[in-house]
């Protein structure tokens, strides 16, 4: 019996010599994670001073960066992105600190990650890119740089749908994305382009009521 128990032991403790892994990706010290959500960038300086792997992930999958963006913590963003941090780095989500960014509207991070290498055809899990989500959420300044970055402003998402598309269907029909359909169409979207059950974008606006849209839309000779 104490011959089975030594070697439970050393089954265990052999096993947790290995490193958890998510995503393909080690699992290991999570305290630079710990110090982006915290938005301390001395300690994130410090950790990585002493070796810490600056795209390491957690349990998520998630990279430190993708830790401080999703709070929206520049100043840590800031320190890793400078340190070399991946900005396309995913986790089990298919998030990244790029495709975060974009989406929430965290346009001072969205900007770093773009001056350093931002991948504009990634896509989230939807299959969209980072227009889309910031277009579906009005976030207009957000639209305006991912347009001005060179974003494909009619990539069609898993769902069938177009950052003008959602701009339309998942909106209030308010100024905001009124403001976000004309950089849309000024950013040469199709103003034609149906979705899966070919309902095009000026049906949908007439069928939710958004006058003020479908005025934009048929300005720019949608049907």
């Amino acid at each position: 019996m104490l011959r089975r128990s030594k070697v439970l032991a050393l089954i265990l403790l052999a096993f947790a010599s290995f490193p958890l892994t998510t995503s393909g990706q080690t699992v290991t010290d999570t305290r630079l994670h710990t110090a982006a959500a915290s938005n301390d960038a001395a300690a994130i300086t410090k950790l990585l001073a002493q070796g810490a792997r600056i795209d390491a992930r957690d349990s998520d999958g998630r990279t430190a960066l993708l830790v401080a963006t999703h709070d929206n913590n520049v100043d840590a963003a800031k320190t890793l992105i400078e340190a070399g941090a991946d900005v396309n780095a995913k986790d089990n989500m298919n998030d990244s600190a790029y495709l975060y960014a974009g989406a929430r509207g965290h346009r001072e991070i969205l900007k770093m990650t773009l001056a350093h290498g931002a991948d504009l055809k990634s896509t989230n899990r939807y299959g969209g890119t980072a227009l889309i989500p910031a277009s579906e959420r009005g976030h207009v300044d957000t639209v305006r740089t991912l347009i001005e970055a060179g974003v494909d402003v009619d990539h069609v998402n898993n769902l069938g749908w177009t950052a003008l598309l959602e701009a339309i269907i998942l909106s209030d029909g308010g100024p905001r994305h009124q403001l976000v359909v004309q950089l849309l169409l000024k950013a040469g979207a199709n103003a034609n382009l149906a979705d899966k059950d070919g309902v095009t974008p000026l049906q949908h606006a007439r069928n939710r009521g958004y006058t003020e849209i479908e005025k934009i839309l048929v300005t720019a000779k949608a049907r």
